[in-house]
Formats: C-alpha cells, sequence, structure tokens
C-alpha cells in the first residue's frame, strides 16, 4: 500500500507534509548536490527584510549539548537583492516556496509581502514575528498578542497569498496570540521558533556568543515544540506547521499524531544534508507498515488516557 502523504494548507498543496525551518535550508540552492529538492512538501526560505541586514557580529554560533545556539540575527541581503537572484531559480521549482519575512514595523512587513507578491513566484509567507519591535519598547511583536496581529492584519492587507505566523516558545501567550493572528487572516500557525539561550566558555569565563545569547533549536527542544504544538491544536482550527528538533521521521510522526498538519526540518539539515528525504522515505515506510492509508489519519490522535488508570 502507497500511503496518501498529501496535505493543504490554505491554498498550499503539499504532496507530503515536511517543509525546511527558515535560517537552515538558506534558499535551497545549496543542497542541489545532495538531492533534488523538489522531494520537499515545501520550500521555507531565510527570512527576508526590507534592507540589507549585516546581522549580529560574530561568534554567532555554538553548539550545545543536543542543540545549537545561534544569534544570526536575520543576515540577508534584503528584498529587492533576493527578488533579482532568487526569481528565476523559484520559477523553476515544482514545489510550492514560502518565503519568510522579518521586520521592525508592520508597515515593513507589509511592504516586503507586497514586493514579493507581485514580483516573486511564491505560493506563502511565513511571517516571523520574533523580530524587535522598535514601536513598543524593543518587546517583540511574538509577545503581544495585539502587536503580532497588527502585523497580520497589514501584510494581509497588501497579498492573498497563503499567511504562516511563527511563534515564539518565549512567551506563554501563544494560544491568544494565534487566535489574533488567526482573526487578522492568518492561514497557518507555526510552533516553534528557538529558545532563548546561552552558552560559557568557562575557561575565559565569556559567553559563547558575541551576542551573550541567542536562539536554541536541536533535539533538545523537541519536547517543548510538542508542548506547544499539541496546547494550540486544542484551541484553534487552522493547521499547524510543527517544528523544533525534528530528525527522524518517528519526530516528524510526534508532531502530527500531536495535531500538526505539516512538519519543518531545521537542525538536523546542517549535520545530515540528506535529513528531509530520509525523513519523508521513513514517514511512507511507517504508514505502509501499518496499513494507515493517509498521514491525515494519523494527525491529532494522541491518546490522553492515563497510563495508570487499570481497572
Amino acid at each position: 500500500m502507497k500511503p496518501d502523504l498529501s496535505i493543504h494548507i490554505g491554498q498550499l498543496m503539499m504532496k507530503n507534509p515536511v517543509t525546511t525551518c527558515s535560517g537552515t535550508f538558506g534558499q535551497g540552492d545549496i543542497f542541489k548536490d545532495f538531492f533534488d529538492i523538489n522531494q520537499l512538501g515545501a520550500l521555507t526560505t531565510k527570512s527576508v527584510t526590507l534592507k540589507p541586514k549585516n546581522g549580529n557580529p560574530p561568534p554567532r554560533i555554538a553548539e550545545t549539548p543536543s542543540g545549537y545556539l545561534n544569534a544570526i540575527g536575520l543576515a540577508n541581503p534584503g528584498v529587492e537583492a533576493f527578488i533579482k537572484k532568487y526569481g528565476t531559480y523559484f520559477e523553476k521549482l515544482s514545489i510550492p516556496v514560502i518565503v519568510s519575512i522579518a521586520g521592525t514595523s508592520p508597515e515593513e512587513y507589509a511592504e516586503v509581502a507586497l514586493r514579493l507578491t507581485q514580483r516573486m513566484p511564491v505560493q506563502g509567507i511565513e511571517i516571523n514575528i520574533s523580530c524587535p519591535n522598535v514601536r513598543d519598547e524593543g518587546l517583540q511583536f511574538a509577545f503581544n498578542p495585539k502587536a503580532a496581529a497588527s502585523v497580520v492584519k497589514a501584510v494581509r492587507k497588501k497579498t492573498a497569498l497563503t499567511l504562516l505566523i511563527k511563534l515564539s516558545p518565549n512567551t506563554d501567550q501563544n494560544v491568544a496570540i494565534a487566535k489574533a493572528c488567526i482573526s487578522e487572516g492568518a492561514d497557518a500557525i507555526c510552533a516553534i521558533n528557538t529558545l532563548q539561550a546561552m552558552a560559557i566558555d568557562v575557561n575565559t569565563r565569556k559567553p559563547k556568543l558575541a551576542n551573550i545569547t541567542g536562539g536554541l533549536s536541536g533535539p533538545a527542544v523537541k519536547p517543548v515544540a510538542l508542548r506547544w504544538v499539541y496546547e494550540l491544536s486544542r484551541h484553534i482550527r487552522v493547521p499547524i506547521v510543527g517544528m523544533g528538533g525534528i530528525a527522524t521521521a518517528e519526530d516528524a510522526l510526534e508532531f502530527i499524531v500531536a495535531g500538526a498538519t505539516a512538519v519543518a526540518v531545521g537542525t538536523a539539515n546542517f549535520y545530515n544534508p540528506c535529513a528531509v528525504p530520509e525523513i519523508i522515505h521513513g514517514m511512507k515506510s511507517w504508514l505502509s507498515s501499518r496499513k494507515i492509508k493517509s498521514i491525515g489519519l494519523l494527525r491529532n490522535t494522541l491518546r490522553t488516557e492515563s497510563i495508570y488508570n487499570h481497572k
């Protein structure tokens, strides 16, 4: 039996539920020597901003036990250079392209979204709302339901593309934030972004990152990500893209069971450039071996009855 892995998110039709985490896969072209990226369900790009950004000073990456710290700072060439360099490349792909965008104000997000919609062959926009909000005393959009919703509202006015909102795990307000974003036109929720963390070199007694703190990703964050997917799935009805520590097919399937419609692979791409096709193949094999006809039949099937409840 060949199981059906296809899913849809808004207007995105994906042949399987696997995409990439922004910032861990470049724009896809750097993996062309390892596998055909058209095997993906969708490609999610590195975050793009209105103007070029140099990012934070080095060192800005560090390994930790079962994880990876980064403080890249959204380094990118800006939307105009992005359009010029990748427009033709994206046209040649047979899979949906989701461009991740970031900004310092709702207007910046909206302008980037407008330019991408008008001038690039993209099908979706991931709104990374974990960037500094200079209008809210330096807080992040992802920490405030009204601030997050204001970004979605501004972007939705400029585009009819599928909108996915990437949430931060560094707040306890994600259910309220997700609901606020959905009310302004969000089609899906991505959970989660990296956890704020740090590492210290005990010999120098200095932080391992010049930025002092950074975002923790990798296997260490998977339990946190799973918890948020499960929690969100109980309160919202739009698709959830689960991400955080996914390195195997079994990891990906855990997120589907917890309530995710799709999954994104991130840090695993750094140490296993073939992680994505291996995960897709593994998901197919797992479903086939259990005679499960469709990935959708596995979604949100977590059994929460107590294992200690004996008659």
